[in-house]
């Protein structure tokens, strides 16, 4: 501030009583920042309505039909649920990469459990995410109580469990005429119905819902503001009374329960139980996060960014086939997009400091 100015400010404040402060927003590109630290999903979302649009153009309705706009939902259910339990788990500035694995066992459980063991299918299914459940539990207390680094704590638990996948299953996958003669459940959430001209799935639905859930559980509620707070510094969370390792326990539990319920969504998705499907869920769970706008660093970042970050993905995959593209050029966007998500997240981090 200049002396002039500076003398403005001083004479306003013996006039009023109120100290005078510039507006630090005041230019466009601090306004836009300030968005941008507050509203964490606005970047993709913009990044998405644009590709929306630019495919729209090119495609026209063969893009913007509601049956193929539905189309992408159902490409991306599996990685959005899977995305969604990464994004918890990132959320506490760590990262989980035994998430497709614990989708996979869950979904071999709950088809082993039934053909094998003769079990009813309900039961079956409540196992598998049992499953899930205490994997992601056991890898929160090691990160939590043991201290361990979540980075290799879930490196290991990855080759673990994808190593019993394979040893419990015998490398064997239950067919899907089998499921739909004997147990139609386990592929519920791959069952489609119509609106109108568009296609969805309850595998969709369950997505949707959850995302909505853990968005309003976030902003809402204690346990919400917990994991932001563990995220962002622990050491300070826990000096103001936040249980950090309850936190990061409860957090892992839930992700691998939430990538148990990806698995049933697999078999649903793919109509049968198989070993050896979902081998990619890890890089694409981890991709779909950090387009979203959620800090590898913790303590910042939504859930609805995740979604947006998983229909951006199906987007370019789908808007890019259509035109006839190589599936290369796929890789190459999204590969672009994952480092402009993370030099962004830096420069919002920067100027924020």
């Amino acid at each position: 501030m200049s002396e002039p100015d500076n003398f403005e400010a001083v004479a306003a404040t013996a006039k009023t009583g109120v100290a005078s402060f510039d507006n630090p927003h005041k230019g466009f590109v601090s306004r836009f920042h300030h968005a941008l630290h507050v509203t964490p999903a606005l970047v993709p979302l913009i990044v998405l309505v644009s590709a929306v649009l630019v495919f729209g153009v090119l495609l026209g309705e063969k893009f913007f039909s509601p049956f193929a706009l539905t189309l992408i939902l159902q490409q991306v259910q599996i990685v959005g649920i899977v995305a969604v339990a990464q994004s918890l788990v990132i959320l506490t500035a760590g990262i989980d990469l035994s998430v497709g694995a614990i989708a996979v066992i869950s979904s071999v459980v709950m088809g082993q459990f039934t053909f094998r063991y003769g079990l009813p299918v309900e039961i079956a299914v409540a196992c598998g995410l049992t499953v899930g459940t205490a994997i992601g539990f056991v890898n929160g207390w090691l990160v939590a109580v043991m201290k361990l680094p979540p980075f290799i704590v879930t490196l290991g638990m990855w080759q673990i469990v994808l190593a019993g996948n394979f040893l419990y299953s015998a490398n064997e996958t239950i067919r899907s005429q089998d499921i739909a003669e004997h147990a139609p459940l386990l592929q519920f959430l791959g069952t489609k119905f119509k609106i109108g001209g568009a296609v969805f799935t309850f595998g969709v639905v369950f997505m949707i819902c959850l995302v909505a859930l853990l968005a309003y559980v976030l902003r809402h509620t204690a346990w919400g503001r917990h994991v932001y707070a563990v995220g962002d510094d622990p050491e300070a969370a826990e000096l103001s009374g936040v249980d950090v390792t309850k936190t990061l326990i409860s957090v892992y539990a839930i992700a691998g329960l939430i990538c148990a319920f990806a698995g049933w969504a697999l078999i649903g998705r793919i109509g049968s139980v198989s070993p050896t499907s979902g081998q990619l869920l890890n890089i694409e769970s981890i991709t779909a996060v950090v387009i979203g706008g959620i800090s590898l660093f913790g303590g910042r970042g939504s859930i609805m960014g995740t979604l947006f970050g998983a229909l951006i993905v199906g987007v370019f995959t789908l808007g890019l086939r259509l035109i006839g593209a190589d599936a290369q050029w796929t890789f190459l966007l999204i590969g672009v997009l994952i480092i402009g998500a993370v030099a962004v997240d830096q420069w919002i981090r920067k100027v924020a400091a």
